[in-house]
């Protein structure tokens, strides 16, 4: 088992985090059960399926939750995108490319682990 809060990636998805929380705390308060809800459960999979995958035993689990982190970064640049198509969300760029380094930071990750398989 290896401790999560050892990996880059994950302190990197914490601060992800934290800047998705002030981000949409700026944003309409009707959307708090609407996008906000869902920016937030997304970005806070990111972490969780990496602290999830690294306490599992086999290779096969860990690419697993490395794999549901990656479609949770996915998942929330979408939302990112809809927010600020909406008119919800200014100057994104940062956050989307936050969002980026931790999406490869994990397929790195990801791919690591699956050739010890």
């Amino acid at each position: 088992m290896q401790d999560f809060k050892k990996l880059r990636v994950w302190d990197e998805s914490i601060g992800l985090a934290a800047d998705v929380y002030k981000t949409t705390a700026q944003m309409p308060r009707e959307e708090i059960y609407g996008l906000i809800a869902q920016m937030r459960s997304a970005v806070v999979s990111i972490s969780s399926n990496i602290a999830e995958g690294s306490g599992r035993a086999s290779s096969a689990d860990k690419a697993r939750f490395f794999q549901i982190a990656i479609g949770s970064a996915s998942e929330l640049e979408s939302q990112l995108l809809v927010g600020r198509r909406l008119g919800m969300l200014g100057d994104i760029e940062m956050l989307v490319d936050h969002v980026d380094k931790v999406r490869r930071q994990l397929i790195s990750l990801r791919d690591r682990v699956e050739r010890t398989t």
